[in-house]
């Protein structure tokens, strides 16, 4: 099942679902567009259908009994949204749509409330729609934030009322753009619409996922990949779920870069001490590489109390970053430890990953040594001069590492996206 949301209503989230739905019936697949929305139903305006029957009607007529054609002549159908009175179970419901041999399209609410939960869920990606604005694109953002959070994959965007030019919505987004819709009076039947449909399908149909839960993301067993390949290379496809390492590095070194990594693996919140939201923002807009972290900002006289309630919310497996630990190690020391034991216990029981970023500073944090103690890993990334290129060069190490003893030192090339992979073996730089 494909998701088809956004963030900002009247984007023409329903129109692309309708005219998704008839390309892949065009293409050769039974097609069943399904209205998610309950409160502002619309798709069956927009497929000019009958309001009944709904998807509440499944439940005890089944879906052949309760879809309408989509007229055209193709072989598509539309199932209606539940009327806001019907009670329904739509995690059942989206199973019994998940079981049937169809492409099955779910127009999702717009907004990132609760009610989008449920569709985003039970789909296997999202397509995200947006019209190329400034706010339809931050609006946007916030979908793609949340279905990471949900580690729901994103295809990527369609951007509607536009003739082409992506490339602003692309490096905003930072998901590829799947194809631009023209703003057309009919755009169902207009001349152009529906070959701008067609590709969108026909470059989904291509970017098949596989048929792996997206909760199974582990490479062995209860390990979780940090997204930095050669680290998770080297300890055999990352590190043991609930894990919290310290990444120490120097300020004016590479190591948003492996954040960023870090945030692409799966949902992620992403607590920043020092720099502003739209900063971090910004950082992961202009790096385009997909990361689309949930950025909250803890700072003044109450952010242990802030971070601590922020981190009582992640959902299990997720990401935790904090960026950086220079501020929260600078306050009073007992109420510092009863925080990061707290941290400690959060990731440990939601196994997930916390990276606490930990900069080189002078004078080093009043309890940097309490938050090496009690992590499980700590990371060092070292930048030097390399001896036969003369060029910038960087290394990673670990010189703690609970699980098992680990003395390699791994070089990365953060010059290419897949990084390769050098292991040295011997002291620790």
């Amino acid at each position: 099942m494909i998701a088809i949301a956004g963030a900002k209503g009247g984007c023409g989230k329903t129109t692309v679902t309708a005219g998704l739905a008839e390309a892949f019936a065009r293409a050769g697949e039974q097609t069943i567009a399904v209205d998610a929305d309950r409160q502002l139903p619309n798709l069956h305006v927009v497929a000019d259908v009958d309001r009944t029957p709904t998807l509440a009607d499944t439940v005890d007529e089944g879906i052949d009994s309760s879809i309408q054609p989509l007229p055209g002549g193709v072989d598509a159908s539309v199932l209606t949204a539940p009327k806001s009175s019907d009670r329904v179970d739509l995690e059942a419901a989206f199973g019994r749509l998940a079981r049937v041999d169809a492409r099955v399209l779910l127009d999702c609410p717009s907004g990132a409330g609760p009610d989008v939960t449920d569709p985003l869920c039970a789909a296997d990606r999202v397509v995200v729609v947006t019209t190329n604005t400034e706010r339809s694109r931050r609006a946007s953002r916030r979908t793609i934030e949340m279905a990471r959070r949900l580690e729901v994959p994103v295809a990527g965007a369609v951007v509607t009322r536009s003739d082409g030019v992506t490339g602003a919505v692309e490096s905003s987004l930072g998901v590829p753009v799947l194809g631009t819709v023209p703003e057309r009076d009919d755009p169902l039947a207009a001349d152009g619409v529906r070959e701008a449909f067609d590709a969108v399908a026909g470059t989904l149909r291509g970017d098949e996922p596989t048929k792996v839960s997206r909760h199974d993301v582990e490479s062995d067993g209860d390990r979780l990949p940090t997204g930095i390949r050669p680290v998770d290379t080297a300890l055999g496809g990352g590190v043991s779920a609930g894990s919290v390492v310290a990444l120490t590095a120097d300020p004016a070194s590479q190591s948003e870069h492996l954040l960023a990594d870090v945030a692409k693996t799966r949902g992620t919140l992403y607590l920043t001490t020092n720099r502003s939201k739209r900063n971090v923002e910004r950082g992961f807009a202009s790096a385009a590489d997909g990361a689309t972290p949930t950025i909250r900002r803890v700072t003044g006289s109450n952010r242990l109390e802030d971070a601590t309630e922020l981190i009582a919310t992640l959902p299990d497996g997720a990401n935790l970053v904090v960026d950086s630990m220079d501020p929260l190690e600078r306050t009073d020391h007992e109420a510092y430890l009863g925080f990061l034991n707290t941290l400690v216990d959060e990731i440990a029981d939601s196994g997930g990953l916390a990276v606490l970023h930990c900069l080189s500073d002078d004078p080093v944090p009043d309890h940097r040594s309490t938050t090496m103690q009690l992590v499980d890993a700590v990371a060092t990334l070292r930048t030097f001069t390399g001896a036969t290129t003369g060029g910038v060069e960087h290394a990673l190490s670990l010189p703690k590492l609970r699980e098992r003893r680990f003395t390699e030192t791994v070089d990365l090339d953060l010059g290419r996206s897949a990084t390769d992979v050098r292991i040295e073996p011997g002291e620790i730089r």
